[in-house]
């Protein structure tokens, strides 16, 4: 589990994949840290920052590294290209003004995932708002900002919701508690459009929304929004996402990770079936 609050900007997904085949490598060859860091003249702190995606993929580096481990020189060539892609910022660079390093990392695991599960009890997920639904929730999370930066943050939102048309787009499974359908955002309106906006996507292959009733009474997701992750690297472990007002927690200890599954499985045994999702956002729909 690691709490991502500040510091440098975070790694892309495919640096971590890297990393960890750098890891693997070395054991497999019996290379101790000690003897890597002297093989690249560093510290063997160095080194671990470099498995753990911590800092960037330097090439003279890994190159050695992978000399050291034994690689053969036709696989080199292929690994370094891959690093050379790593080092490249994501997408989301660009809006780096007005993205905090800890959710920069959750932009990155999400435009690289191949199966996203969410649950939200308050709000429409990002991945799916309207740009009104998302402009009316930032000027409420960020009342001190210019018109500009709102509209930054809102572009940033929208930009992510095109993983959804991706050729290789991850199928998105959300549980959305009653609430979220019934707190007004940006007015009657937004919510009107917002609810139209969910049935569109209700259209998409890959995406699965379920409502999680009222008559449900507590459930064991209560205690707030996580999102969960998962990758079709071999490398990349399952991670959980959940956040507060001033960072985030990134979870892949599997028995933790395994934790929030079985809670995301229980919510979904009692959220309604995606069969009635429709008519369920036609009943709210005509209450507004």
């Amino acid at each position: 589990m690691s709490d991502n609050r500040s510091g440098g900007s975070a790694p892309t997904v495919l640096r971590m994949v890297l990393g960890k085949r750098l890891r693997h490598l070395r054991e497999q060859a019996g290379v101790s840290f000690e003897d890597a860091a002297r093989a690249i003249e560093v510290t063997p702190l160095t080194v671990r920052r470099i498995e753990k995606a911590e800092v960037g993929l330097r090439i003279p580096y890994v190159r050695e590294l992978l000399h050291t481990y034994g690689v053969p020189e036709s696989e080199v060539e292929d690994f370094l290209s891959m690093a050379r892609e790593a080092n490249q910022p994501g997408w989301w660079y660009s809006y780096r003004d007005v993205l905090p390093d800890w959710f920069s990392a959750y932009v990155s695991l999400e435009s690289e995932a191949s199966v996203i599960r969410l649950y939200e009890p308050h709000y429409v997920p990002g991945l799916l708002q309207t740009h009104e639904y998302a402009a009316a929730l930032m000027h409420i999370g960020f009342p001190n900002e210019t018109k500009e930066d709102i509209d930054r943050r809102v572009a940033l939102r929208l930009k992510r919701q095109d993983l959804l048309t991706k050729s290789e787009a991850p199928a998105v499974w959300a549980v959305l508690d009653e609430t979220v359908l019934r707190r007004p955002v940006g007015g009657a309106e937004v919510m009107r459009a917002q609810i139209d906006r969910l049935n569109e996507v209700l259209d998409m292959p890959k995406v699965r929304i379920q409502i999680l009733r009222f008559s449900v009474g507590a459930h064991p997701g209560a205690f707030g929004p996580f999102h969960h992750f998962r990758f079709g690297f071999s490398e990349l472990p399952d991670v959980v996402y959940t956040e507060s007002l001033v960072g985030s927690v990134y979870v892949d200890q599997p028995a933790d990770v395994v934790t929030y599954l079985e809670v995301m499985d229980r919510m979904s045994v009692q959220a309604e079936p995606v069969a009635r999702t429709r008519a369920i956002l036609a009943e709210l729909r005509k209450e507004l």
